[in-house]
C-alpha cells in the first residue's frame, strides 16, 4: 500500500481518460442494422452489461485490476487484482445476472425506465487492512447481506441522459444507504459500447455512517481516538466514468474511474484520513 498524494491522484485521473481516450479508437466497426437489433442489449449502458446477445444465456469470464482505498476513508491505496465477468439469462425484457457477490433482477418495464433489485454483500473491514496501524483498536467489520432497489427514468428512448435512485438496506449493522444521480451516455452506439458518467450524492442512516467511520466508547479506549458517534445524513458526493469497449466478437475492455468526496461530518472522524477517495479500475473480458 501507499499513499496517494495530491499529484498521484491527478496522474491516476490522467491515466484513466487516456486509456478511455486510447480504448475509443479500437472495435469501431459498426454492424449492419439487421445484426444491431438481434443482438440488441436490454439498456444501451457501459455500467449495465447485457452478455446474452439479446435473449437466453450469456457469459463472460475475465480478469480486473483496481487502485483504490484500502478502507472507507483511508489514506492508504492498494492494487488489487480480481477475477471478473458474469452469467446471464434475459427473457423478454427481463434480465437475471449473477457476478461475483451479487444476485441480480433487472427489467425494463417501459422504454423509458430501469429496474433492478439484486441481493450482494458489503465487504468486511479488519485491522490488518491498514498497513500503517490506522485501524488498531478498533472492532472488525464483519461481510453483511443487503437487498438494493434501483429506479432510472431517461429522458430520452435512446437513454443519453437519466435521473434515478438506489437504496440498499441491511441489519442493523449495515443500517441503510441510498443514493441520488444523474448520468449521461456519450455517443450514439445501441449496443451497450462507449462511455457513461454519472453525478452522485449519498445518504446514510446512523447505523451505516458509523458501520464505517463511527468509534464506540470502548473503541476509543483501545484505539486512542476520540469517541465518534455520526447521525443519519449526507454521506458524500462523486463521480464514476465507466468506458467500455469491443476489441472483437468476444473480447471487452472496461476501464472506470470514481471520485468521491466525503462530507464534512465524516471528514471530522478520525478514521477518515483524506478528505476524498480514487478509485482507477480496468478489466478484459472473454464474452463467451
Amino acid at each position: 500500500m501507499r499513499k496517494l498524494t495530491p499529484m498521484a491522484t491527478i496522474v491516476a485521473v490522467m491515466t484513466a481518460l487516456n486509456l478511455t481516450a486510447a480504448h475509443a479508437e479500437v472495435g469501431t466497426q459498426v454492424p449492419s442494422e439487421a445484426h444491431a437489433e438481434e443482438r440488441s442489449p436490454l439498456f444501451p449502458l457501459p455500467f449495465t452489461p447485457d452478455f446474452t446477445r439479446g435473449g437466453g444465456w450469456g457469459v463472460a469470464l475475465g480478469v480486473g485490476v483496481e487502485y483504490e482505498t484500502a478502507y472507507a476513508g483511508s489514506d492508504e491505496y492498494e492494487f488489487e487484482l480480481d477475477p471478473a465477468g458474469a452469467v446471464q439469462w434475459r427473457t423478454g425484457n427481463h434480465l437475471f445476472s449473477w457476478e461475483g457477490l451479487e444476485l441480480s433482477w433487472t427489467t425494463r418495464p417501459e422504454d423509458r425506465w430501469y429496474v433492478q433489485v439484486d441481493l450482494g454483500l458489503d465487504g468486511e473491514r479488519e485491522a490488518d487492512d491498514s498497513d500503517d496501524g490506522r485501524l488498531d483498536g478498533l472492532d472488525e467489520r464483519d461481510d453483511e447481506f443487503t437487498g438494493t432497489g434501483e429506479v432510472r427514468y431517461a429522458f430520452d428512448g435512446e437513454w443519453r441522459n437519466y435521473v434515478g435512485t438506489r437504496i440498499s438496506v441491511g441489519d442493523s449493522d449495515f443500517g441503510t444507504l441510498g443514493f441520488i444521480f444523474a448520468g449521461h451516455r456519450f455517443g450514439d452506439r445501441q449496443d451497450g459500447g462507449g462511455t457513461e458518467a454519472f453525478l452522485y450524492a449519498t445518504f446514510g442512516d446512523g447505523h451505516n455512517l458509523n458501520r464505517d467511520f463511527g468509534i464506540t466508547a470502548s473503541e476509543a479506549i483501545t484505539s486512542g481516538l476520540a469517541e465518534t458517534d455520526l447521525d443519519g445524513g449526507y454521506r458524500s458526493s462523486g463521480l464514476r466514468l465507466v468506458d467500455r469497449r469491443f476489441v472483437s466478437e468476444h473480447i471487452q475492455f472496461v476501464s472506470g474511474l470514481e471520485f468521491e468526496y466525503y462530507s464534512s461530518d465524516v471528514q471530522d472522524s478520525p478514521i477518515a484520513r483524506e478528505d476524498f477517495a480514487v478509485e482507477v479500475e480496468l478489466g478484459v473480458l472473454y464474452h463467451f
